[in-house]
């Protein structure tokens, strides 16, 4: 892989939003990593990109490896045993913030977030702290979803934002960017939720700290190769992890009499 852009390029990052990196978290991604980090550079080639491996027995840690001996706007952070999807963000979030990083994005690794979208998220991004690709906004549209996946995603959004009262389409998209100082506010050391439940968490804490948050439409794309990491048991966490912060907000408010926002349970 050639490195299209030099270290004074990267350094200016993205117009308007600076220095950005992307943060791809894997387990037993080999079929996959090469193939969505050479569409992200060829498509954003600004960015940088931190692969969060969580010691993948199929090799996607060794692959990353290569691919950032061979160019200088990837890196790859190695983590012992599979600690989850939302530990591995955090990580690669206080990783990005230690090197002063502007931004950070969140993106799966499967190839169901498109690379080539993701200039339309950072274009929003000046003027936003937290940016979400929105599946089921207008514009947004899934792709090879069977309707039962479709109804419960619907249905899960549904209930997340009539339960926490926010305003969003798409609370559980995975597809994200984050202004590093926003994050500052969230946090993070305290999160412990994982999968869809921390896309949740991140979206309510983002909204009870007051953070301007967008949606972009985007297109979802099942995944062609590996396994899914979606499970019952996921999506048991994050209802009744939603259920739970509903009842906090609601406790919080009435016995305090002020914006639930300004304490974290």
């Amino acid at each position: 892989m050639n490195e299209a852009f030099g270290a004074t390029e990267r350094a200016a990052g993205w117009p308007g939003v600076g220095r950005v990196l992307v943060v791809v978290p894997t387990y037993n991604e080999a079929d996959n990593i090469r193939v969505i980090v050479d569409r992200i550079l060829h498509a954003v080639p600004e960015v940088e990109i931190l692969v969060v491996d969580d010691a993948s027995p199929d090799g996607t840690g060794v692959l990353a490896d290569r691919m950032a001996e061979a160019d200088g706007r990837i890196h790859v952070l190695h983590r012992e045993g599979k600690q989850g999807l939302g530990a591995a963000y955090v990580a690669g979030f206080g990783w990005a913030a230690e090197r002063g990083y502007a931004a950070v994005v969140e993106m799966d690794a499967d190839g169901s977030h498109a690379p080539e979208e993701l200039p339309r998220l950072l274009d929003a991004a000046r003027d936003a702290d937290v940016v979400i690709g929105s599946r089921w906004m207008a514009g947004g549209r899934v792709v090879n979803w069977p309707l039962r996946r479709q109804l419960l995603s619907r249905g899960g959004n549904l209930y997340a934002r009539l339960a926490l009262g926010m305003p969003l389409s798409d609370a559980t998209g995975g597809f994200r960017v984050y202004r590093v100082p926003a994050l500052r506010r969230l946090d993070l050391d305290s999160v412990a939720s994982q999968g869809y439940a921390f896309q949740v968490e991140l979206s309510w804490r983002a909204h009870r700290a007051g953070l301007r948050t967008v949606e972009v439409p985007i297109t979802f794309v099942e995944r062609e190769r590996g396994t899914s990491k979606m499970s019952p048991v996921i999506i048991g966490e994050a209802l009744w992890r939603v259920t739970l912060w509903s009842v906090f907000d609601r406790r919080a408010a009435a016995g305090r009499g002020r914006d639930p926002r300004q304490r974290w349970p």
